[in-house]
Order: structure tokens, then sequence, then C-alpha cells
């Protein structure tokens, strides 16, 4: 579903990834760990090209990422084929990003009926359906101001799936959220795994990595240090960098 071969980004003389190859098979949860300013949210950025890479190559279901290659030249998409793509990518951002001055059931069908040019009754159906599946059918005429910030994440969620994505990139979901609130998210993100949707998920929650995730990769520096496993590398990684890190987030 993603492949990733010699990955670089910089930004002016920072580099932020150097050079990352990784694979990421349909229906695979892959958790990437590690300290902030390691790349991660920058390497989701650049899967659904909210980045431009600066080297390397990132297919994701078999075509390349913002780009077409004919006769070994790489040409950029313009941004119309560029947008079309991104809409099989589901990305749910640490900020919700909601729109303000429509209602939960009005953000989820917003995607569906511009984009995809969904009739307005059947967008209206599915929207509905989608809020149900995060438990938001009480809320499907709220406005995010008056929905708590676990519930606005579930709308962003299921504003996510309304495009009916081939995968998910979730990006520090559950860090703005109040404690009492992540288990509400979490466990929508759950559901999905268990569905077999494709999920690349950023994340702190290590107790969620380990019993989620497939396949956890710890970053460092823009490089992924170590990789396995989830509950393998979470309760006896290899790698001392990774030893270190996660002694000092399991203690908290």
């Amino acid at each position: 579903m993603v492949k990733a071969v010699n990955v670089r980004k910089h930004f002016g003389p920072l580099r932020v990834l150097k050079g990352l190859s990784l694979e990421v098979a349909p229906s695979e949860v892959v958790c990437l760990i590690g300290p902030s300013g390691s790349g991660k949210s920058t390497f989701l950025r650049c899967v659904n090209h909210l980045e431009k890479i600066d080297g390397g190559r990132l297919w994701v279901n078999g075509h390349l990422v913002g780009y077409r290659q004919e006769n070994g030249k790489i040409y950029e998409l313009p941004e119309k084929e560029i947008a079309d793509k991104r809409s099989e990518i589901g990305m749910v951002f640490q900020r919700f990003n909601l729109f303000p001055h429509m209602t939960a059931l009005g953000n989820v069908t917003e995607g569906p009926r511009r984009v995809q040019h969904v009739p307005k009754r059947d967008a209206i159906a599915k929207g509905r359906g989608l809020l149900e599946r995060v438990g938001l059918a009480d809320k499907i005429d709220e406005y995010p101001a008056r929905l708590s910030g676990g519930q606005q994440q579930r709308v962003a969620i299921a504003r996510a799936l309304a495009m009916e994505p081939a995968l998910m990139l979730f990006d520090e979901v559950t860090s703005a959220l109040d404690p009492e609130l992540v288990k509400e998210v979490l466990d929508v993100m759950r559901d999905l795994a268990r569905e077999g949707m494709t999920m690349i998920v950023v994340t702190h929650e290590m107790g969620f990595a380990a019993d989620v995730g497939d396949r956890v990769i710890f970053m460092d520096d823009g490089a992924i240090v170590e990789e396995g496993p989830a509950r393998q590398v979470i309760e006896k990684p290899k790698e001392e960098r990774t030893k270190r890190f996660l002694g000092l987030v399991l203690e908290h």
C-alpha cells in the first residue's frame, strides 16, 4: 500500500528525513514512535504530498505520490491530479481542523459532495452512517464549538472516512485531548484496524501501539533506528536509543 525508498526532505539547511525506506502492506497498522522532531509527522505529510520530497521515491497504492515517471524522468503532477490522488488518503491531524460554521454532518458530507460530486441525499445518508459508526449519532446537528475535543476528533475521523480512502494517516490525534477523552478516539481507531483499514499512526500512546499495531517503527533524527513486531519493539527493544526513549515515555 505504501512504499518509501530513500525518501529525503529538508527545510533549508535542516535535514528532516535522511533517506527513509519502509513499506506498509494492505490492512497493516504501522505505528511511528520517537521523540518530537524526529521526522514522523513530516513523513506523513509527504505520504499525501502536503510536503514535497527532496529525494527518493514514494508510492501509495502503486502510484508515485505527486509525480509521474516517463522515460526515466520525473514530472510533478498538476494540482488537480494531486488533489484527486490525495482523496484516496484520509488524514486526521492533532488539531481537528473542522469547519466551525458547519454542523458535524455538514463537515462529514462536504468532501464527498464537493470533490466526488456525490448527490446530497446519498452524502447525507452516508454521513449519518459514519457519525453513528464513530458513536456520534446524537450529535449530527451540533456545531464544533458545542462538541468536546474527543467528539470533534471523532467527527474528523468520520470526515476522512467519508472519502472512502484506501489508507488512513493519523498524526498525534490524541495529544491535544484531555486524558479521559483519549480512549473514545482510540476505540474508533481500534475498530478501523479490526475492519482491515491500512493505517500509519504517529503516536505516543504506547499501549495502543502495542495492542493495535502490527509493526512499530522507532524514528530519531530523521532516520529509522529500529522496527519490528509492535510488542517486541515496545517490550524488548534492541537498540539503546529505543530503550532510552521508551524508558522515559513509559515512566509517565
